[in-house]
Formats: structure tokens, C-alpha cells, sequence
């Protein structure tokens, strides 16, 4: 009986056919629901009527025998074959408390697919529906999960020569709601439009004309199959509801997933994108205080406002400015000196010699205490002249700011716009 089931199960992962065998070489074994199971998906693949087999087979075991049929149906490319019914009994029920079993995800997996057709689409969509997920999680995990790896920082091309100006919270909350907006814009058109595409370019499973599975993955419902025919090995660990929405919504998920999670996600990202739109639609503030060469200048439409532009010249002027005591060491090299060569006409020459050099040492010492005096002022006018010069451009930066809002306010309503139509269609409507 195993032996059969692993080449039926190979074989239709191949060719979608059974193997050559009559299921009435089968020994029945009492109780046990797989025999009678294999007989009704050899009869159902035979075009023959598999209801006595099939009737068995749900007596012994009514959810193991549907998950069977439904999957081995699926990874043959005949999911049309199934009855509405088998799909609600082998799923079972979904719960935000419980992990989603292996049975219920390559279920979900086949729908996802197209196995089943649409009714199998919306069959999983209706299990989720009924959780109601969205008003048990946490917003921020569903947008980390659409667009993760978001900047720290937004700088917008007007601050493009001010970007510390881009982290002032009046002027950085705009420009991050507007570029996280057009992020989920643009995430949430990669997974529609890379669907529609993937949709347009194969047949769907359930056609009859179309081949097997052969694109299932593994661990996914071939591996499932394998379990319940008892020739796969231990079950690796389940996930939660949850973490398996947010894992289809990652960049790089199966598009055909990622449908679906958006749908679970479309109440949250709704909300979301009403108010990233609302942020990206700040007026912008007519004064502000900005931090400048480290000194803080309140900007006025008109100008930096002279009064803080005043205070932070007087701290330039206070710390560029080193404070020197007197030269004492010069002067009293130079009185010291001078005293030499008045002694050097009763005594030696040595010491007159003496009296110079001391005069001399004396004199360069002021020389370099002046071009350290010079050096603090060219300093202290360059700081100054500086300041001056970034705030009257920062002021302009804040105008051009005020000119670029209304050009994002219009690119975010539109953003909101279409991320709202694509929403809207869901996965139903490919």
C-alpha cells in the first residue's frame, strides 16, 4: 500500500496520472483510512465513481482523506475535480491563538496558486476574513513587512545643501510620510502587477489542460502528502497566522501570497496611507530655529532674525578669542636685556652680547603673541561672515521647502489614490 501511494504520489507530481495498478489488488486494512483513500483518488483520476471508496475512507478519518484528495488533486493539476465540500472539512478551522498545521498552509499554498480556481482563492480569503486580523495587530509590523530598510532620514532636493536642516521634526515629518507613502505605492504595485503578470503568462492549475505542480516547493504540499502517506519525515515547526501574512507580504515572497496578505492587510494600510497623507500635507512653518555652525538662529521669511543672529556672533567673537595675561616672560626678558648692555659698558662685552639676545627673545615673543592676536580675528570674521551667509541660505532653503509642499501634498493625494484602487481590486480581481 505505501509503496503504491509514494509512486502515485510521483507520478502525479510528473505527469498528473496514476501508475499503472488496479486498486483492487489493495488489502483493506480495518480502520485504516488511507487503502480505501487511494482507491477514490484512483477512480476520481480513471473518471470512474469513487463513492464507495470515498465513503470508507471518510468514515475511518473525514479530515485526513479530504486533505489527501484536495492536495493530491492540486499537485496533479486537476484541483477542478474536488467537491466545494472536501475543502471546508480538510482546512479545518483557522485561529489567531493556535498555529497555522502544515496541512491547513499548503492548502492555502494550492489556493494561492490557482489549484483550485477562484471558489478556492475565495474559499481562503473567507477564512481570514472571519479572524478579523487587522484589529489584532500592530500596524508598524505590516508596514515593516511591505517596505522594510526605511531611512533614517529624508532629505528633500530643497535642503539638498541644508540635510541637517531635513531632521528638524517640523520639516522632517512631511518629507518621511510622503517617501513612505510612495514606498507602499510602489510596494503594493510590484505585488499586483507581478501577479497579473504571473497570471497572464501560465495556465491555471485547474485547467485540464495544464501540466502538474511542477513549480510546488519543497516542504510544501508534496511534502504534506508524503507525511500522510507516512513516508516523510518529522513536520518541521509551525508559525502563527500572523507570521506567515507578514513573511507573504516581504519583498521577494510569491507574488500569488503576497495578493492575499495584502487583502488581510488592505484595513490597516488604508488608515495608514490616510494619515501619511495627512502628514505629507503639513504646511510648512513660516519661522524657525535651525542649528547653524553649532549656534541656533531663529529664520524669519523676511531673514535670520537679528537678534539670535547677534547672540551667536557674541559666542563666536566669545570663543574664537583666546585670552591672554600680559607678557610678562617678554617684558621681563627685554628690562633684562636692557640692563645688560647698561652693565656691559663697566664690565665685559660678554654680557652686552647677553643683553641683546635677551632683547632679541623678548621681541619675538610680542611678534608671535601679535599674529596669535591677528590669527583669532581672521577667525572670529570668518565664523561670523560664515553664519551670516548660511543663514540667509537657509532662509532661502525653507522658501524653496515651502514651494517643493505643494508639489509633494499633490504627489501624496495621488499616492493615496492609487495605493486605495489597488487595494480595492484585492487578489479577486486577477
Amino acid at each position: 500500500m505505501h509503496r503504491y501511494a509514494e509512486a502515485l504520489l510521483a507520478h502525479l507530481t510528473a505527469d498528473g496520472a496514476a501508475p499503472p495498478a488496479a486498486p483492487a489488488a489493495f488489502r483493506d486494512v480495518p480502520g485504516y483510512w488511507l487503502p480505501p483513500a487511494v482507491e477514490a483518488l484512483v477512480a476520481l483520476l480513471s473518471g470512474d465513481d469513487p463513492l464507495e471508496p470515498l465513503s470508507r475512507a471518510a468514515s475511518r478519518d473525514q479530515q485526513r482523506t479530504a486533505l489527501f484528495l484536495c492536495l493530491a488533486l492540486a499537485v496533479s493539476g486537476q484541483g477542478s475535480r474536488i467537491h466545494a465540500s472536501w475543502l471546508g472539512t480538510a482546512f479545518g478551522e483557522l485561529s489567531l491563538d493556535r498555529p497555522v498545521t502544515h496541512g491547513q498552509r499548503s492548502l492555502w499554498l494550492a489556493a494561492a496558486r490557482g489549484a483550485y480556481g477562484p471558489a478556492g482563492k475565495i474559499f481562503v480569503l473567507r477564512k481570514l476574513d472571519a479572524l478579523a486580523v487587522q484589529e489584532h495587530a500592530d500596524a508598524e509590523q505590516w508596514i515593516q513587512a511591505l517596505i522594510p530598510g526605511e531611512p533614517a532620514v529624508v532629505v528633500p532636493p530643497s535642503l539638498a545643501d541644508f540635510p541637517e536642516m531635513a531632521e528638524i521634526p517640523e520639516l522632517a515629518r512631511p518629507a518621511m510620510a510622503a517617501d513612505r507613502l510612495a514606498r507602499l505605492r510602489g510596494r503594493c504595485a510590484e505585488i499586483t502587477s507581478a501577479r497579473k503578470a504571473d497570471h497572464d503568462a501560465r495556465a491555471p492549475l485547474d485547467s485540464s489542460a495544464a501540466g502538474p505542480a511542477a513549480d510546488w516547493a519543497e516542504n510544501e504540499p508534496p511534502a504534506v502528502l508524503r507525511s500522510l502517506i507516512g513516508s516523510g519525515g518529522p513536520a518541521g515547526p509551525m508559525a502563527s497566522l500572523v507570521s506567515y501574512l507578514l513573511d507573504d507580504l516581504r519583498p521577494g515572497a510569491d507574488p500569488r501570497l503576497a495578493a492575499i496578505a495584502l487583502h488581510v492587510a488592505a484595513p490597516i494600510l488604508r488608515v495608514v496611507a490616510e494619515e501619511l497623507e495627512t502628514d505629507s500635507s503639513l504646511e510648512p512653518p513660516e519661522t524657525l530655529t535651525v542649528p547653524i555652525l553649532g549656534h541656533r538662529i531663529h529664520l524669519r521669511p523676511e531673514g535670520p532674525d537679528q537678534s539670535s543672529l547677534a547672540t551667536a556672533e557674541q559666542s563666536i567673537i566669545t570663543e574664537g578669542v583666546i585670552p591672554r595675561s600680559r607678557p610678562w616672560a617678554a617684558i621681563l626678558l627685554i628690562v633684562a636685556g636692557v640692563a645688560c648692555l647698561a652693565g656691559a659698558a663697566l664690565t665685559a662685552p660678554l654680557l652686552a652680547a647677553a643683553g641683546v639676545a635677551m632683547i632679541g627673545l623678548g621681541g619675538w615673543q610680542l611678534w608671535q603673541r601679535r599674529k596669535l592676536a591677528e590669527a583669532d580675528t581672521q577667525y572670529v570674521a570668518g565664523q561670523v561672515s560664515e553664519l551670516r551667509e548660511l543663514a540667509e541660505g537657509a532662509v532661502w532653503a525653507l522658501h524653496a521647502y515651502a514651494r517643493e509642499s505643494d508639489a509633494r501634498a499633490k504627489q501624496a493625494a495621488e499616492d493615496a489614490s492609487e495605493l486605495f484602487r489597488l487595494i480595492r481590486r484585492g487578489p479577486r480581481a486577477a
